[in-house]
């Protein structure tokens, strides 16, 4: 891919979801995610309605009149984008590619960062660190987290999460917000993202497509693995190997939700052809 080429893809996620942090994330993600604590900010006039408890009984005996003091929230936050960059990201059947749906979540989670000040960062993985960018602000650090999303082209094929988790907690020693965006199409990282989540408020975001629930009945298919690069013939008329395949999916889906859960953080899964934006704003209001 050109540059110029990859410019306009970058213009093209960054007028979608732009529009879509500034008119629809930004005032949910602010208040699902408060800040540090409230700092003090000024003194103003008593208004009716003002809790009595904030009247700065100093400033009201000077002046002979009730004063208030007003505070603020302590707000500069961190959040952090870990993507799933393996090959089974590369995966879809409808209009648009697992990895095109997590590019644009990204992006719209990126710039809601940005509309309320708060620095951003990015970690792609595969079964290792692919690619880690500290935390900034700015618009032109956005851009370059949604180029580095479009154009990056990872080593390894594989998934290791827990891996990817490890390398969270050893980069950012101060709480942060994080958004784990994958397949989740793996298991054993209970153990990482129980000492993440600890330190950290994180959630994961299962972006999957509908044709990954079920082996369709089509007969002898040669299929290869996205992320191992091996090729296999699959019966598909066999009711055993569909039921197996079916049972290996819903394992890794209940691993998922039920692990997230254990460990104190929140998720959300959001299929290729659904509105992801309903599923981000159902949960941000969920958290409210």
């Amino acid at each position: 891919m050109d540059t110029k080429e990859i410019l306009k893809k970058v213009r093209k996620i960054e007028i979608k979801t732009r529009r879509l942090s500034d008119h629809v994330f930004s005032g949910e993600y602010h208040t699902s995610f408060k800040g540090r604590g409230m700092t003090f900010s000024e003194v103003r006039q008593y208004q009716f309605g003002d809790d009595v408890r904030a009247i700065d009984w100093n400033v009201t005996a000077r002046y002979n009149e009730p004063y208030v003091k007003v505070f603020e929230e302590e707000r500069e936050l961190t959040m952090m984008l870990m993507v799933d960059c393996s090959g089974s990201e590369s995966f879809g059947t409808k209009n648009q590619l697992k990895s095109e749906i997590i590019t644009e979540i990204a992006a719209t989670l990126a710039f809601s960062s940005t509309q309320n000040n708060d620095k951003v960062g990015l970690i792609l993985f595969s079964d290792e660190i692919e690619l880690f960018i500290p935390p900034k602000k700015g618009k032109s650090h956005v851009l370059r987290i949604i180029r580095e999303l479009i154009e990056f082209t990872p080593k390894s094929k594989k998934t290791d999460l827990a891996q990817a988790l490890r390398f969270l907690s050893s980069v950012l020693k101060k709480k942060a917000i994080v958004f784990l965006i994958s397949d989740f199409m793996i298991g054993d990282y209970e153990h990482t993202l129980k000492i993440a989540a600890k330190k950290h408020d994180v959630t994961g975001i299962r972006v999957f497509d509908r044709r990954e629930e079920a082996l369709p009945n089509i007969g002898m298919v040669n299929m290869l693995d996205a992320e191992t690069r091996e090729t296999l013939w699959v019966d598909t008329n066999s009711k055993a190997v569909r039921q197996n395949y079916e049972k290996y999916y819903h394992d890794n889906v209940h691993y998922f939700t039920n692990t997230f859960s254990r460990c104190g953080a929140g998720s959300v899964s959001s299929r290729v052809d659904e509105s992801y934006v309903t599923k981000l704003l159902g949960y941000f209001k969920s958290r409210n």
